[in-house]
């Protein structure tokens, strides 16, 4: 792989704007290169074919010797240092502006030579370069040293809880001046030195954050005695709130009526979640710390490649000089991102493993999920099956000749719902498994935008395996099910095969709720975990995840309504002759617009809990968006059971509105296209598919996909070939086709604003909040 390629695929997608770029230098010195060629003497270049010509040069260049072969990169000998002038290409400056620490700016000494304006042109854009990517480094180091003089004061706090909570007693003899080793039982002494252990290692200032590694490593062993040490002053809890996020709806209640500590007993859950908290943040952190790193390395090294072409093309040795600029600068020569990397990981291991430093670094560096060729091959026999499960159904209704059944209407009204319940599922994976594939090929950093913790985000492999895996029992269990005749004797249908598909669903939410390290466990309980507050809306703080799945919920209203006649099917009906009256009772029909309108007010109550608490005008009225599809939903469901004139104008005329208002906010507030006044008309100025005509049909998709309502009010399943219930499962079918689509522009318009705001890392809560800080 080329280094251009290498150097995109490692960067931070969020951070690309602010890395050096190598391609559009790459390109200057192609121009060089150009003008080079172009005003060769004209006889060399008739005499020698290009590739001769190359070789014949690279024959006449000097030797320097075996031992000096890397002598243009890194420092040598006084000898090389004291250069004659006419050898000198380059002179590298730092010099002082306004606002900044020292820009550097090169002088280019051979301009007045032929093509040396394209040289100049060459270093001053990288001048541009080196001087941005200096000064974002600077910035994010300095935002890094902060939440480090912020991590070690959390740290104190929790040390100080730790002692509150665990030991009551040292704490009390520790305050009035005794030795804390003579007032504890001798089998307790072993904790207290653990405690005590902790506690020196968070009394640090931010000097001893970032402490050199040299000297870290000869610490006189004699001081690192906890016994020696005075803990850490409890006290700090007086000045201290804990500011633990609400985890169930009870606790968000309770944190509501009362918003904060009256006293100052502390308990051990509140312990555990603070622990839980600041091991996040650390995890979190540590990340981030070598991202950092990683973005210094890449770009040095980028540097260090464009220097090396520019030598190459020039035949100049202008790269040793500017390249020793690099390394003397802060870019090159600041370690502080490399001390606080080993402070974390000692900390962390120390207070979070209690020292097992193999169990702390898989912790702060989890390791990615690889794909394996076993997943490849089941997902294959998987799919390959469930084409021939297709295939064998269709081979049988033609042979049984069961679109002609005199019991069709019965088939299709009691068990093709059942069964359609997969359909939409399996669908919908699939839509997902490629917005996954097409996320990565462009870039889109999905895992972070979801939240997904480090190494669990699953694969379109993946995906495509569990969505191929139930097609394939759903298709089996449809094929055994094809059965329209009922035994003659008893004027029943066979148990055992009436009950497939509600085995099939209870098999479903037995896997999906299962405890053990199975079937992506952890990507079953992020699902678990979101769809819960989801249905807990407003008591939970609404984030990404949480609406992005409600969103999801709301294409899926057939699949809820399923869910509902199978209680209506096994519960009240009579599965046994498949047949059932509840549909006509008029619970039944109320039921049918609840659990439909479910998704629409969860998301209507997550909207209206932004609105309170980020005071954006914009949330309200995507929450008015919400209540007018709830509105236009209940009409349109209310025409479909009563008919009637009345009801067909109010079905219309609120999903009229309602559909105008969807598809605005769909294109220019979801997806940021429609504007007028970008480089792409009417697109938005970044785009990621190189290809603007697949957003135009885009849109178009998300306009005709939205007007299917249309379909009901124009009794076009009436005039369709198609059974009513076939009818319905196709207008849901073009449904999650929608939002599949949706998905992938609205997390691709997302991530852009990530990358615009160079926001690579989730803001994890701290649990201790200084009160002394806010009265400064």
């Amino acid at each position: 792989m080329k280094f251009g390629k290498e150097f995109t695929s490692q960067m931070v997608h969020e951070w690309q704007e602010a890395y050096m770029d190598y391609n559009y230098l790459k390109n200057l010195l192609k121009d060089i290169l150009d003008f080079k060629k172009k005003n060769a003497p004209l006889s060399a270049v008739a005499a020698t074919p290009e590739g001769s010509l190359k070789r014949r040069i690279s024959m006449y260049r000097a030797f320097s010797g075996l031992q000096s072969r890397y002598t243009s990169f890194k420092g040598s000998s006084g000898n090389n240092n004291n250069n004659n002038h006419e050898d000198e290409v380059i002179l590298v400056n730092a010099v002082q502006q306004e606002g900044s620490q020292g820009h550097h700016q090169t002088m280019f000494l051979m301009s007045s030579e032929e093509g040396g304006e394209y040289e100049m042109i060459f270093f001053k854009r990288l001048d541009d370069e080196f001087n941005k990517v200096l000064t974002f480094y600077k910035k994010k180091v300095g935002q890094v040293k902060a939440e480090a003089d912020e991590l070690s004061k959390q740290m104190d706090a929790l040390i100080a809880l730790r002692i509150m909570v665990d030991k009551p007693s040292i704490e009390m003899h520790s305050a009035q001046g005794m030795d804390p080793a003579s007032v504890v039982p001798l089998h307790l002494r072993s904790q207290l030195r653990s405690h005590m252990e902790v506690i020196q290692e968070v009394e640090m200032s931010s000097e001893e954050i970032v402490e050199d590694k040299s000297t870290s490593g000869k610490r006189d062993t004699t001081k690192m005695n906890p016994m020696g040490f005075r803990p850490a002053p409890v006290g700090i809890l007086d000045n201290v709130k804990i500011n633990i996020e609400p985890a169930t709806p009870i606790s968000t209640l309770k944190n509501v009526i009362k918003s904060s500590k009256s006293d100052l007993s502390f308990s051990r859950q509140e312990l555990r979640k603070a622990e839980e908290q600041i091991r996040m943040a650390f995890v979190e952190f540590y990340q981030k710390l070598r991202l950092l790193k990683n973005y210094s390395f890449l770009n040095v090294l980028a540097f260090s490649k464009i220097m090396k072409k520019y030598d190459k093309i020039t035949s100049r040795k202008a790269s040793k000089s500017y390249l020793e600029k690099i390394d003397k600068s802060y870019l090159g020569s600041s370690d502080e991102v490399a001390k606080l990397i080993e402070r974390v990981e000692v900390t962390f291991i120390k207070h979070f493993v209690n020292g097992n430093r193999r169990k702390g670094m898989k912790s702060l560096r989890p390791q990615a999920k690889r794909d394996t060729h076993r997943v490849t091959f089941f997902m294959g026999m998987f799919s390959g099956c469930s084409i021939a499960l297709v295939a064998a159904i269709t081979v049988a209704i033609r042979a049984g000749n069961l679109l002609e059944h005199k019991d069709r209407g019965q088939y299709m009204d009691n068990i093709f719902p059942l069964y359609s319940l997969f359909g939409y599922i399996v669908l919908h994976m699939l839509m997902y498994a490629g917005n996954v594939y097409y996320w990565k090929r462009f870039r889109v950093n999905y895992p972070f935008i979801f939240g997904f913790k480090q190494g669990t985000a699953l694969g379109y492999r993946q995906v495509l395996l569990l969505a191929s895996g139930l097609s394939f029992l759903a298709l089996a269990a449809a094929l055994s099910h094809l059965d329209m005749d009922m035994d003659q004797k008893t004027r029943k249908f066979e148990t055992l095969t009436e009950l497939i598909p509600l085995t099939l669903v209870i098999v479903l939410i037995i896997i999906i709720f299962c405890p053990l390290n199975i079937i992506y466990r952890s990507s079953r309980f992020f699902l678990l975990r979101t769809a819960w507050h989801c249905l807990c809306a407003p008591l939970y703080k609404v984030t990404l995840p949480d609406f992005i799945l409600a969103d999801q919920l709301t294409s899926q209203v057939q699949a809820i309504r399923s869910l509902q006649f199978y209680v209506c099917y096994y519960v009240w009906g009579n599965f046994k002759t498949r047949s059932n009256k509840c549909q006509d009772s008029n619970v039944y029909k109320m039921l049918y617009i609840v659990v439909a309108i479910i998704p629409f007010w969860s998301r209507f109550i997550q909207c209206l809990r932004r609105l309170f608490e980020e005071k954006d005008s914009m949330q309200g009225l995507n929450g008015l968006k919400y209540f007018s599809t709830i509105v236009a939903l209940v009409m349109r469901t209310l025409y479909s059971q009563k008919g009637g004139t009345f009801w067909r104008v109010m079905a219309a005329s609120t999903s009229g509105v309602t559909t105008v208002a969807n598809t605005y906010w769909d294109l220019v507030i979801d997806w940021g296209l429609l504007q007028r006044n970008s480089k792409n008309p009417w697109l938005r100025d970044k785009l990621l598919v190189p290809h603007k005509i697949v957003y135009f049909v885009a849109i178009v998709l998300d306009i005709i996909l939205r007007l299917v309502w249309m379909q009901l009010v124009l009794d076009i399943k009436e005039l369709s070939f198609l059974h009513e219930k076939a009818f319905l499962a196709v207008v849901a079918c073009l449904e999650i086709l929608r939002r599949g689509i949706w998905n992938f522009f609205r997390l691709e318009n997302e991530h852009l604003n990530n990358v615009g705001k160079y926001r690579a890392f989730k803001s994890v809560p701290l649990p201790f909040n200084y009160d002394e800080d806010k009265s400064q």
